[in-house]
């Protein structure tokens, strides 16, 4: 089964909080990307299908609990679900084992995200 997901956008209200946020949780690094009516940080390999994404600060983009999840990769959910509160996020749903599909857990990032987490272990 190939992967259809090209790109992410997680929205922003503060754009620099939301950065240091992920950088936190899921050692991310980043690119700034400025577009006239937006700022952008870019994270993974945009040459790769299912890899990249960005935190993007524009009117247009709102965060929200509600609608849509992303789920990040990790090697142990408990590992990134342990950074989350003190990142400045809420975990609100405790690593969870999903049976042959692995783990997941879930969290308000520090913009109000509903965001995801999955792991094998």
């Amino acid at each position: 089964m190939n992967n259809p997901i090209q790109w992410v956008e997680i929205a922003a209200t503060d754009l620099e909080r939301a950065k240091a946020f992920y950088a936190e949780v899921f050692n991310l690094e980043f690119m700034l990307i400025e577009m006239p009516d937006s700022k952008m940080y870019m994270f993974g390999q945009p040459d790769q299908v299912g890899s990249a994404g960005c935190l993007v600060q524009s009117a247009e983009n709102v965060p929200s609990a509600d609608g849509s999840i992303v789920y990040f990769a990790c090697e142990d959910v408990a590992t990134e679900a342990a950074k989350v509160e003190s990142a400045g996020g809420n975990l609100i749903v405790p690593k969870t084992d999903i049976g042959e599909f692995g783990f997941f857990a879930q969290f308000i990032d520090s913009e109000g995200n509903r965001i995801g987490m999955h792991s094998e272990k």
